[in-house]
């Protein structure tokens, strides 16, 4: 049993499933992934993330504001924690920093990511956060801001073991995407290697960033599976059990998951 912690299931390609939504997600059940994390990204598809969840048993929903989205409308605490008590939704984000693309709108990004970690402390949710070339950042509002009742996850990790290190030190978890296949990622592949088998979650993010031998291809749930074998392999363990353990870590930071399904 795996479970694809990070994808945006509106965003990806349905033309292989002539559109429907339960036929891709029917290719990913087929391959032993029996549960989903849809992402909500901004403002404008929150209630489409929300909406994926309530039609499928099996799929969770996050709601926030990415870093590359914050221009387009940022989300208030008190926003962030009644969208959050929706039985459907399982944690806030993504949120976080991204200096490699939206550097210009790097105050606003800390002001958002800021809101995130407070609403999370609130509400009780783990925060998803995505991190850019922001590391210092990134960690040092998590310190001031979060609470490590509501820590969470960075989503689709390519930093240093140091950065992986601090952020476990405050409670959260590792997630590792198709990036780690690539070959030009031998640097995370060492990280991936060190992370603790009970703070480690695979993902896809796909629509992007689809794993080897799909790169690039438009990236889809099922590949999770390719994500999780190659971990397994890296770490010289059975799939099986990196599937357990990743499930397991799941259902332990996001706790309204094992409610919703």
């Amino acid at each position: 049993m795996l479970t694809d912690s990070h994808c945006h299931l509106d965003r990806i390609d349905l033309t292989p499933y002539n559109g429907d939504l339960n036929a891709a997600l029917d290719a990913a059940r087929e391959r032993g992934i029996r549960q989903f994390l849809c992402i909500g990204v901004s403002l404008d598809n929150r209630e489409a993330v929300v909406d994926i969840a309530r039609q499928h048993p099996d799929v969770h929903a996050s709601v926030g504001v990415h870093p590359c989205d914050v221009e387009s409308g940022t989300a208030t605490v008190e926003q962030l924690v009644e969208w959050g008590s929706a039985p459907e939704v399982i944690g806030l984000g993504e949120t976080g920093l991204d200096y490699h693309y939206a550097e210009q709108t790097k105050e606003l990004q800390q002001e958002s990511f800021a809101l995130h970690l407070k609403a999370g402390a609130r509400a009780g949710l783990p925060i998803i956060v995505h991190t850019r070339e922001a590391r210092e950042d990134t960690l040092d509002l998590i310190r001031e801001h979060g609470d490590p009742a509501s820590a969470g996850v960075l989503h689709c990790f390519t930093e240093t073991w140091e950065m992986a290190s601090a952020a476990m030190d405050m409670g959260y978890y590792i997630s590792l995407s198709g990036i780690v296949t690539f070959k030009s990622a031998e640097a995370l592949r060492e990280v991936a290697k060190k992370v603790p088998l009970d703070r480690l979650l695979v993902e896809t993010d796909s629509p992007y960033l689809a794993p080897v031998p799909y790169r690039g291809k438009s990236n889809e749930p099922q590949y999770v599976r390719e994500v999780a074998e190659f971990v397994a392999d890296l770490r010289g363990i059975p799939l099986e059990a990196l599937a357990e353990h990743t499930t397991d870590n799941f259902h332990r930071l996001f706790p309204k998951a094992q409610g919703h399904v």
